[in-house]
């Protein structure tokens, strides 16, 4: 299961060095809290994404693959704030990158819709 104090831990230790630490440390303490809930965001996502895989009985070797998907997606409408058709499409074109490589186009389908609340493209 994903931790999300074990991703803040290593963000943290990558930005309190000492050199590092000087660079940054006036902003640190607003950048923090903004890391630190991205990162319980992405945990809980990912643990959606893993719950649609169960159900659809995909194999842990394919996990990776997926979580890259729900990833992508989660960058484009959580990140860049995409939504709506917008994101229907590029959801749509991520789709047809990750069946090009092999993986399932329902499960995909499952994830966009189910984890993301992404409605497929009405435009074709």
């Amino acid at each position: 299961m994903p931790d999300p104090q074990r991703r803040i831990q290593q963000w943290k230790a990558k930005y309190t060095g000492p050199k590092v630490g000087l660079t940054v440390a006036d902003i640190l303490p607003t950048i923090t809290p903004r890391m630190e809930a991205k990162a319980l965001a992405i945990t809980a996502m990912e643990t959606e994404v893993k719950q649609v895989l169960d159900t659809a009985g995909v194999t842990t070797i394919h996990y990776p693959f997926y979580l890259d998907f729900g990833r992508e997606l989660f960058r484009l409408t959580v990140t860049r704030l995409i939504s709506g058709e917008s994101a229907a499409i590029a959801a749509e074109l991520l789709i047809v990158k990750w069946v090009a490589r092999e993986l399932t186009r329902s499960v995909l389908e499952n994830i966009r819709t189910g984890v993301f609340n992404i409605p497929p493209p009405t435009s074709p």
